[in-house]
């Protein structure tokens, strides 16, 4: 059902036709004629005519997208239209597989549409997406609320023992008829249209969200105008300052700003304490300043339309109605697992405040540690502790050698081979382009890199497929996979450089594309990453642990002029360090999470003061004052503009399983060739096409315990 899957972080708010058509008032001959010479020329309707069926880019145009995607949405309704009308009795065959192969063109389009949006869109794109939302919503809640394709499915589903299905077919027959159930087929018709318009006022609500946030995060910009106020941080880090100012209009000064390759290092060097403050600020403030960007009325209104929609639903609270789809199937179930390890991180945070203000008075200074002092003194007990500051790591982790380090570890775990193409289809010149090869030669999937921080691409590291894994009539169609990140690019001529942590960030998202390069299943719905929230961030998890290991270090972390391998005493000081900070990283993230699931078990259907909830839900938590949620609700991009609405635990969830799957790896060898082999059998090829936490079972013999995360962190007390 590839309308229903591809919409569900879709949305926008309706729009009327453009001024330009509304003025012309063409005949309506002439404007058919216009319209058939659109549909002639526009690249989606036909097979892409390139290497491999990659996206023709270069012929994608603007004006394509919303007559693709109304052409696509016209032609789904005719095939759910003809399901639901098949004069022969409902069969797997004429239901279930019929409308898994539904909905093609849309799917093909929003694959495109939405992945440039997020990576590179520009206010034309973002006006399409708003005129698009609601259509695409609309057409959703079509397929989902007709009740005799439902009375279908539900025909076939009730038969479901005498049918003799495969285990994925049986899993493709219960998440059809769940999505059916859940998407309001069991409601009446007054019910029914009250969730269309709860469905339209959240995707609008969710977009606007968005786009206010990024155009928050790009307006920010601290400006750094006598070069004394650059004291501590890094050359390079005051390099790119200076081209980022150049950039801006600031010729001759320095910018930064609130995306992560500026703002961190500022906040971890710079010996100016009241500049580290307004930036700062500046980060968390976004989204909630009182003008126009102001997110505090949209996410009120949208946790409360989704308790509204929940009750509707029968659900005692959003987070209820997500969850039961996902691993922890309960908010109370994920309440229990935060609070197991919340105790833990909070002491040893503490701990950590106590030991940064020890020295801020060693130091005479006369100030109470703050959330932007955090870094800057962490950093200092960092050297003092290990003699390891993170800026040494930088010279050994050059992008291109890390990218040549995530395929080493592939080709040593799984045996696939990467070679890189420049002559293939590409979305931005930034882009780079690989084809992936299995074991035994075959062409496995494209894979694209998107490593630069840009304007038109919003913040963070993601991996998502311009192409999914499916088999059709028995043909293997290979997946188009990219990964997003937001490095900052180094002058021309020179390498871009990363610290240790941003190298292992390339390898976690690695992570997730080989969930969706090795994918190995017959349903497009059940392919590569289309398992649940909390348990999509698994493979990634576990991909970031070869990061440490010396062996494969050894390989790639080489120093970008000497070519000298990475020392082992740095490696060792990297290893003894790693646990260092682990209480304010920990209790950051859970204390977001805690607010996400606060936010969403609300049952008050009336907006809440945003302002108010948030400070009441921090206190309730006991957060110190000195740590600030790693996302604080007007700019909670995650659960208000993403798919982690009760959903943020999802990180830790994995991690659970990831350091615990990672023993398995460490008990027989990091290279051990039939983990390794189990390992893509019951993980990475299975997708969605069985019960994940089975699947983990089978990979590990046993449910996942919580011990082997806890003594990563260093939580764990002996």
């Amino acid at each position: 059902m590839a309308l229903a899957l591809t919409l569900s972080a879709c949305g926008g708010d309706e729009k009327p036709q453009t001024q330009a058509a509304a003025e012309t008032k063409q005949p309506a001959a002439e404007q058919q004629a216009e319209n058939v010479q659109v549909a002639a020329a526009n690249p989606f309707f036909e097979e892409y005519n390139t290497t491999h069926g990659i996206p023709d880019f270069a012929v994608i145009k603007t004006e394509h997208y919303l007559p693709a995607f109304k052409e696509g949405i016209a032609l789904q309704r005719q095939e759910v239209q003809a399901i639901a009308d098949n004069p022969e009795a409902p069969t797997f065959a004429n239901t279930i597989e019929a409308l898994e192969r539904s909905g093609q063109l849309v799917g093909k389009v929003a694959s495109v549409f939405y992945n440039l949006t997020s990576a590179d869109t520009n206010e034309d794109l973002q006006a399409i997406s708003k005129e698009v939302g609601p259509m695409l919503s609309s057409a959703r809640d079509d397929v989902m609320l007709n009740d005799k394709l439902f009375q279908r499915v539900k025909a076939v589903y009730d038969q479901q023992d005498k049918l003799d299905l495969n285990t994925a077919q049986a899993k493709l027959l219960e998440d059809t008829y769940k999505s059916f159930t859940r998407g309001g087929a069991n409601l009446n018709d007054e019910q029914k249209a009250k969730l269309r318009d709860l469905n339209e006022k959240l995707g609008k609500l969710s977009l606007e969200f968005g786009d206010n946030l990024l155009a928050e995060t790009n307006a920010f910009e601290l400006v750094v105008d006598n070069k004394e106020n650059l004291a501590g941080l890094p050359q390079d880090v005051i390099d790119q300052a200076a081209a980022t100012a150049a950039k801006r209009g600031h010729e001759g000064k320095w910018v930064f700003t609130t995306h992560r390759p500026s703002i961190t290092p500022f906040l971890t060097y710079a010996e100016n304490r009241d500049l580290r403050e307004q930036l700062f600020n500046g980060y968390i403030e976004r989204g909630n300043n009182g003008n126009a960007n102001d997110n505090k009325e949209i996410l009120a209104k949208m946790a409360a339309l989704r308790a509204e929609k929940a009750a509707l639903m029968g659900y005692p609270t959003h987070a209820h109605f997500v969850l039961e789809e996902r691993t922890a199937k309960t908010p109370e179930n994920v309440y229990e697992l935060l609070n197991k390890v919340w105790p833990a991180a909070l002491d040893q945070a503490r701990a950590e405040v106590a030991e940064m203000q020890k020295l801020i008075d060693a130091e005479g200074k006369d100030f109470k540690l703050q959330a932007w002092d955090w870094w800057y003194y962490a950093d200092k007990i960092r050297v003092a502790k290990y003699s390891f500051n993170e800026q040494d790591t930088r010279p050994y982790f050059s992008l291109e050698n890390t990218i040549e380090g995530v395929f080493y570890t592939a080709n040593k775990l799984f045996g696939i081979t990467a070679k890189e193409r420049t002559d293939l289809p590409k979305y931005h010149e930034d882009v780079r382009t690989w084809e992936i090869y299995d074991k035994d030669g075959s062409l496995m999937a494209i894979f694209f890199g998107d490593y630069f921080v840009r304007d038109s691409k919003r913040g963070g590291a993601w991996m998502n497929d311009y192409r999914s894994q499916e088999k059709v009539d028995g043909e293997n169609v290979i997946p188009v996979v990219v990964n997003v990140l937001n490095y900052t690019r180094a002058p021309e001529g020179e390498p871009t450089l990363l610290t240790f942590d941003e190298a292992s960030t390339l390898f976690h998202e690695f992570g997730h594309a080989l969930h969706g390069m090795m994918s190995d299943v017959t349903y497009r719905s059940q392919s590569g990453t289309s398992v649940p929230r909390d348990y999509v961030e698994f493979p990634s998890q576990v991909m970031e642990n070869w990061m440490t290991e010396p062996e494969v270090l050894a390989q790639f972390a080489k120093h970008h002029e000497t070519g000298e391998v990475i020392p082992q005493e740095l490696v060792k000081k990297i290893q003894a360090a790693s646990k260092f900070n682990q209480g304010f990283a920990t209790v950051e993230y859970l204390a977001a999470t805690k607010l996400d699931l606060d936010w969403h078990t609300l049952t008050d259907t009336k907006p809440q003061d945003a302002a108010k909830f948030e400070a009441e839900s921090l206190a309730n938590m006991g957060l110190i004052e000195e740590i600030a949620p790693r996302y604080r609700s007007t700019y909670f991009a995650h659960i208000f503009s993403g798919g982690y609405s009760a959903g943020y635990y999802s990180y830790i969830w994995s991690d659970i399983l990831g350091a615990d799957a990672y023993e398995a790896f460490k008990e027989k060898g990091i290279f051990d060739k039939a983990t390794a082999d189990a390992f893509r059998s019951t993980v990475l090829s299975q997708g969605g096409s069985q019960d994940p936490m089975q699947l983990y079972k089978e990979f590990r013999g046993k449910e996942a315990g919580i011990e082997p995360l806890l003594r990563a962190k260093g939580l764990l007390k002996d």
